[in-house]
This record gives C-alpha cells, sequence and structure tokens, in this order.
C-alpha cells in the first residue's frame, strides 16, 4: 500500500492525499461508509460506485457470525462476494468487546463471547482475529485491541493499552507467518488506545508505531467522553504521529467532528451516522438537518437540499419523502440513505478542494460556523 500527500494546508493540520491499494486509489480526507454485514444498508454497489465510495467497511465479529469466514473465502473473497471491486477495510471485533460488554469476559488471552444472534459461545483470540480478516481479503485490517469505556478509569485504561501492545505483536507475528489467500496485499493498520490521557496515548504510540508499516489508527474515542477531550486528543496525536503515514480515527461522525479533525490532520473518518440517521428520517443539508418526519413537511413540494444533485434531491419532494417514511416504504429509507451519503462525499470532496487551493481554513471556519448556527426542521 502506498500513501501519496498531495496539498498541505498552511494554516492547518490537514492534508489532501491519495492512499492506493490493489483495488483502488482512495483520495482523502475520506470518509468510508459502513457495510457492516457485507452490505451498506439500502444501498447496493452500482449507487456507491456512483457516489464515488472507493473504500468501504466490513466488520469481522459479524461476518464471522453470519454468513461464516470459510463461506466467504469459498467465494473468492469479501470483494467477489458482495460484487465490490474497490478497498475494504475490516474491523478486527474490538469494538465489540465493548459495545458488547454484557456478553463477554476479556482476558490476556482473549476474548469469550455470546452470539447476540443465539447465545453461543465463541473466543476470539488476536490470531483468530488475523485469520478470519485473511479469509475475507480486506485491503486494510485493523489490529485486535481493547477499547475501554470513555468514562473508564486510569488504571482500566492503562491496562487496555497494555492488553492491545500485547496482542498487536501477535497479529503482526500471525500475518508475517501465514501468507495470504489471495493475490493483494493486506496491510494491518495498529489501533492507538489511551483514552483522554496524554500519557497513555503517548505510551501507546510509542509501543505500536514500530508495527505501522503504512496506516495507524487512533480508537477509543467517540465512546463516550466529553466532545473537548476527543479534540484534546487527535491533537496531541497530530503531534505524535508520522506525517507519512494515514490517519484513521475510527467512529467518527458527524460532519461538524469530522471538519474540525481534518483541521488537527486526521485522513481517514467512518461512522454509521449518515445511513443510520437516513433510515430514522433524519437528513443533512446545506440548509442543516432535515427531520424528514416533520408536519411541516406535509405539504413541501421542493426539494430536500437546493445545493445537492443526488438522485434523491434531483427527482422527489421532503413531501414524498415524508409520505414515504410514513407509510414504512423501503424506498424512503433507500432514498435517504443516498441522501444522506451523497451529503457527505460531497463534504468530503470539498474539503479536499479547498485544502488544494490553500483556502481550507477560511472554509472550514466558515462551514463550522453555519452549520453551528442552524437549528433542525
Amino acid at each position: 500500500m502506498q500513501f501519496d500527500i498531495l496539498y498541505n494546508n498552511k494554516h492547518t493540520a490537514a492534508r489532501s492525499a491519495i492512499l492506493k491499494t490493489n483495488h483502488s486509489n482512495i483520495h482523502t480526507p475520506v470518509f468510508m461508509p459502513i457495510g457492516t454485514q457485507g452490505a451498506v444498508k439500502t444501498i447496493d454497489p452500482e449507487v456507491l460506485t456512483k457516489l464515488n465510495a472507493n473504500i468501504i467497511l466490513g466488520n469481522t465479529y459479524h461476518l464471522y457470525i453470519r454468513p461464516g469466514h470459510t463461506l466467504i473465502k469459498n467465494a473468492g473473497s469479501l470483494h467477489s462476494f458482495i460484487n465490490w471491486n474497490k478497498s475494504i477495510l475490516t474491523d478486527s471485533g474490538g469494538f465489540q468487546v465493548y459495545s458488547l460488554s454484557k456478553l463477554n469476559k476479556i482476558s490476556d488471552q482473549g476474548v469469550e463471547f455470546k452470539s447476540h444472534l443465539d447465545g453461543s459461545k465463541h473466543f476470539f483470540t488476536p490470531e483468530i482475529s488475523m485469520d478470519i480478516q485473511r479469509h475475507l481479503g480486506s485491503d486494510i485490517i485493523m489490529a485486535f485491541d481493547e477499547c475501554p469505556p470513555g468514562q473508564a478509569e486510569e488504571k482500566v485504561v492503562r491496562s487496555a493499552v497494555d492488553r492491545t501492545t500485547k496482542w498487536i505483536k501477535q497479529c503482526s507475528d500471525f500475518i508475517k507467518q501465514n501468507r495470504p489467500f489471495y493475490d493483494w496485499e493486506q496491510t494491518l493498520f495498529p489501533i492507538i488506545q489511551g483514552g483522554a490521557f496524554p500519557s497513555l496515548r503517548k505510551k501507546s504510540t510509542e509501543e505500536l508505531l514500530p508495527f505501522s508499516q503504512c496506516g495507524i489508527a487512533i480508537g477509543g474515542l467517540a465512546v463516550g467522553e466529553e466532545k473537548t477531550s476527543m479534540f484534546e486528543t487527535i491533537d496531541l496525536m497530530n503531534t505524535l504521529l508520522p506525517k507519512d503515514q494515514p490517519r484513521y480515527l475510527m467512529g467518527v461522525g458527524r460532519p461538524t467532528d469530522i471538519v474540525r479533525s481534518v483541521q488537527l490532520g486526521i485522513d481517514m473518518f467512518d461512522c454509521v451516522l449518515p445511513t443510520r440517521n437516513a433510515r430514522n428520517g433524519q437528513l443533512f443539508t446545506s440548509q442543516g438537518i432535515v427531520n424528514i418526519g416533520n408536519k411541516a413537511h406535509k405539504e413541501a413540494f421542493d426539494q430536500l437540499d437546493p445545493n445537492c444533485k443526488c438522485y434523491t434531491c434531483e427527482n422527489f419532494s421532503k413531501s414524498y419523502l415524508r409520505h414515504l417514511f410514513n407509510i414504512k416504504e423501503v424506498l424512503g429509507l433507500r432514498l435517504a440513505t443516498i441522501h444522506n451519503l451523497s451529503y457527505y462525499m460531497n463534504l468530503m470532496e470539498d474539503i479536499r478542494n479547498n485544502i488544494k487551493r490553500q483556502t481550507f481554513s477560511e472554509w472550514s471556519m466558515k462551514y463550522l460556523k453555519k452549520m453551528n448556527d442552524f437549528k433542525g426542521m
């Protein structure tokens, strides 16, 4: 994998680059749509391609539970199984250690957990996580880590940092000792932990950087900590991480958070917000957030966003979208998702263009002020 920086912003840490995998060239800063179980909900690969998505996410835990990594390998890789010929990043299952905490037991050896589907018991080690991702054939594979809650005590976070370091060594050894199943490269991203504790973030960074070949992730944020602490931590990471590798901020998120994080040197983002919120009728627009179920939109025959050229905005009114949600028609979920993903992809393109033109500092401040001034409709 190769990471080539094209432009650096003069007044912030923002930069624009190309991340090259065997499957696609990814222009950064990039937002990666979530396809947890092998599908971006309600959206097919053709639409994703039209939206200029060059990388999507899958999840090791969920794909292991069903349909199973062996089946996916028999299909010829996750790319073949879902008919996606561009890049894929797979999470290691480590976040499920956090999000399904009531169903698991953590030790230095790994994680024992119960399936959220049928309660059956399973055990993940770093090696098993790597082997599942090896079967999936994702271009970027995430290290197995422990993600503590955002409000966890320092001793708990320290333990997670130590365990994450122990596990990255096992992940790296497994990758070195086992050839890939497919004829493309799989690149391992370590995941820095440490919560909102600067000393632990520095410790984790120092211990994990030797395992970073072309990319490193910042984990353990957007998990319940104060927003101020999150940005202070991102700012710290900008001083600690190498400039010549992509930086992936896991699980963030909200458009304004993305813009602020780009200011602090982040290159890669993922979040369920655009797709999940779309299915709940909350739509991101240049005029602020639109809650499409509101009565105010009953006879609103104008388009959702006058500044958007997506399929939804060019063909359907707010009134019709509201109608689709009221009758629980799946078409409404699809049209809403197309729009929200379009909004995010257009936002990332605006970010990249303004970095290229050296106008990102001014543009980002105006964008943040505008979005903060808007109220939901």
